[in-house]
Order: structure tokens, then C-alpha cells, then sequence
């Protein structure tokens, strides 16, 4: 089993800085690389420093790759609808070769209705624009040149350069957390991801069931191994480890309701977005304080012989998987989250890679 991280670059509460944020994320972004982390990933959002603060993860993987040597560097992930194709293929070549052929490229539609609306651009557009954008962008990689005849991003043949070291097959990635994207991962033939949110069983289990036929049908064979991105916390007491977790990964949901108006009823009325409006159904019927103790728990935290025991009961259910750890997040950051990350990459992290 492969082990990644990626960051969220979330300044909580806009409690610091925006550049202490970014600097306590790359210095444990720098300690991935040296430990054998198998890549490090950056997410892209934009306008709401409170929930996460990237609006170009590209340039700064680019960064992590002029200090790095070893791990692979992901976009996880770029959101097409907010990206002129043409440049997306020129920023991952020029990411691939400045990392020396590390780079990974993940995709995704978006979310956030103020991320849309801040770029102009409708909402009710983003599936049509991300599987014309998925489609374009992946033969330009694999190409070397850049054109187009759709709807959203017309485009004369132009030449890339530089080119990407290799073929992106296996490079590439898709943000699924609904179940169109994961229809669409399988059909594009890339691999999964996606950020756990419930019960893997009943919520995540039949997306990637979804993907995995998908695959099949397409492309005549086994997909790739899902990415599954956990928010985790790893402390020796077993209560320490609890009482921080529901702290912090609360902290972060909260954000997560507010940025994306979870509680709204516009996912109904938006094209492409019926399935989301599940969220403001659970709120409703469940009540809030629920909801967050569902989302707390679906992500793996504990001591560390808590946590494999349950990537062991994960994988009963999942199959084969690659975790990407989430260090920093909801005010957990600095010596805390320190701390965690050595625990889990000494006592965890080797004991996955052999599972």
C-alpha cells in the first residue's frame, strides 16, 4: 500500500497569517519527501482563506519540487471549470519536468458556489466544461499539442513546450464524490479520488463500485486502486487522540458547510448537483451535531494501533486502496500536528505499506 499527504492550506478562523500557514505546510510537506511518502498534493481554492487558501497548486508543487527529491508532487486537484484547458496541459508539463517526471495531475469540477461565481462563471456549466476540458487536456498530455472543437473551449492546434517526460496513463487522477464523477473517472480512465465524507460501506462503497464498472466497461480491464483522503489525528492515549480529532475535523466540516452552503437548497436547482443536495436532507432530518459526528468518525484517527486496525477494516471492504493523509487542518497545525505526523509515519505508515 502506497502512502501520500496532501495539504488544504486552510488558515482556520484566519487565526494567523496567511504566510505562517503556508510555511508550517511546507516544512511537513519537506519532511514527506525525506520519510517515503509515495507523493505530496496540494488542493486549489479560491477566495475563502478560512477554508483553504491555494488558487494555483501547481505553482506551489512547483516550489516543493525544486526541494524535493524523492516523492511524487499531485495536484489533487486542479478544477477544470476554473482553468483554461490550454494552459492546464502547459502548467502539468512544466510541473513534470521540474519535478524530473514526478509530477501527478488530478483533476476535479468543483464545488463551492462562490468559487464559480467569483470566476464568472455558472455552475450549472461545470459538467459539461470539465468532461470537455478531462477529454482535451488528457490527449494533450499524451500528444504534445493542444486543440479543440467543443462548445466551451475552442482551441487551434498549438504545440507544448516543454513536453512531458512521459505518458500521464497512471498519472492521472479524478476528484469523485458524487456519482456522476465516478462514472466519469471509469469512462476517462483515470484513477479515483476521493475525500471521505461518511461510512465507507453505505456512502463511498457504491461510488466506486460505480467507478470500477465504469472502468470495466470502457476499458476492458481492473481500474486503478481508489485514493482515499482521510483527515487524521495520531496520538498515543486513545482520548487525547479523540478529543483532539473531534475538535479539529469538526472545526473543518463546520467550514466545509459554510463554504459550500451545505444547509442550502440551490444543489436542487443547480444541473449536476442533484446528489449533493443529500447533505441538507441528513442536516435536516439528523440535525447538525450528527452530521458532524458521522463525518468525525468515517475518518481515520487514534493511537496508532487504532488506526490500522481500522485501514484493516477498511480494506475488508474496499479492496485494494491508497490512503492520502491530511495532517494540518481546523486549527490543528504547528507542534501538534507535528507531533501526529511523526507518530503516524513511524509506527503507521510501515505497517501500511506492508499491508
Amino acid at each position: 500500500m502506497k502512502i501520500h499527504m496532501t495539504n488544504l492550506l486552510q488558515n482556520y478562523n484566519n487565526a494567523h497569517k496567511d504566510h505562517d500557514v503556508y510555511r508550517d505546510h511546507i516544512a511537513l510537506s519537506l519532511r514527506a519527501d525525506e520519510d517515503g511518502y509515495e507523493s505530496i498534493g496540494c488542493v486549489e481554492h479560491h477566495f475563502d482563506p478560512g477554508y483553504s487558501m491555494c488558487p494555483d497548486n501547481t505553482q506551489f508543487l512547483s516550489y516543493l519540487a525544486g526541494r524535493t527529491k524523492n516523492a511524487k508532487v499531485h495536484t489533487t486537484a486542479v478544477i477544470l471549470p476554473w482553468n483554461n484547458p490550454m494552459r492546464v496541459v502547459e502548467k502539468i508539463a512544466l510541473l513534470d519536468n521540474l519535478s524530473d517526471g514526478r509530477a501527478l495531475f488530478g483533476m476535479g469540477r468543483g464545488l463551492a458556489r462562490r468559487e464559480f461565481e467569483g470566476f464568472g462563471i455558472e455552475m450549472g456549466e461545470s459538467r459539461e466544461r470539465f468532461d470537455e476540458a478531462a477529454e482535451m487536456i488528457i490527449r494533450g498530455l499524451e500528444d504534445g499539442f493542444v486543440e479543440n472543437d467543443g462548445k466551451y473551449y475552442p482551441q487551434a492546434k498549438v504545440p507544448i513546450h516543454p513536453a512531458p517526460l512521459a505518458t500521464f496513463k497512471g498519472r492521472t487522477t479524478c476528484v469523485a464524490m458524487s456519482p456522476d464523477s465516478a462514472v466519469t473517472a471509469g469512462r476517462l480512465g483515470v484513477t479515483m479520488m476521493a475525500f471521505i465524507q461518511g461510512p465507507m460501506d453505505t456512502m463511498h462503497m457504491p461510488m466506486i463500485q460505480q467507478y470500477r464498472d465504469s472502468y470495466r466497461e470502457h476499458h476492458g480491464g481492473e481500474a486503478p486502486a481508489p485514493l482515499l483522503i482521510d483527515l487524521t489525528y495520531c496520538h498515543r492515549d486513545s482520548e487525547e487522540a479523540r478529543t483532539v480529532a473531534f475538535e479539529a475535523i469538526a472545526n473543518y466540516y463546520m467550514c466545509c458547510v459554510e463554504h459550500y452552503e451545505f444547509g442550502g437548497r440551490h444543489f436542487e436547482s443547480t444541473k449536476g448537483y442533484a446528489s449533493y443536495a443529500a447533505a441538507k436532507e441528513a442536516i435536516d432530518e439528523y440535525g447538525l451535531d450528527a452530521v458532524v459526528d458521522t463525518y468525525v468518525n468515517a475518518q481515520i484517527w487514534g493511537t496508532p494501533e487504532e488506526q490500522i486496525a481500522k485501514h484493516e477494516e477498511r480494506k475488508a471492504i474496499v479492496g485494494d486502496y491508497e490512503p492520502i493523509m491530511v495532517f494540518q487542518y481546523g486549527g490543528l497545525m504547528g507542534q501538534k500536528a507535528t507531533d501526529s505526523y511523526e507518530l503516524f509515519t513511524r509506527e503507521v505508515m510501515p505497517v501500511l505499506q506492508k499491508m
